[in-house]
């Protein structure tokens, strides 16, 4: 299990590794409601971080969509 996402760290990634992202939380809150629903689920309290992991990511995509924030762009080295 991953620790908490910040989403000062999640602002620093790109818009292709936050939809990864993204698809790696939804992945892994799929596998915690087939756990809860079988009776395995250990840690109630992950399904709460998951959901506001990805309600975090949706937020920042948001806000890139409306231009109230920009990806970071990548510095070369010359």
């Amino acid at each position: 299990m991953a620790a908490v996402v910040k989403a000062s760290e999640l602002r620093e990634l790109s818009d292709e590794e936050l939809v990864t992202k993204l698809r790696e939380a939804k992945a892994e809150l799929f596998n915690l409601r087939v756990q809860g629903a079988t009776g395995q689920l250990d840690n109630n309290r992950r399904l709460q971080v998951i959901r506001r992991e990805i309600a975090r990511i949706y937020t920042i995509m948001r806000e890139r969509e409306l231009g109230l924030s920009a990806a970071p762009t990548e510095v070369t080295a010359s």
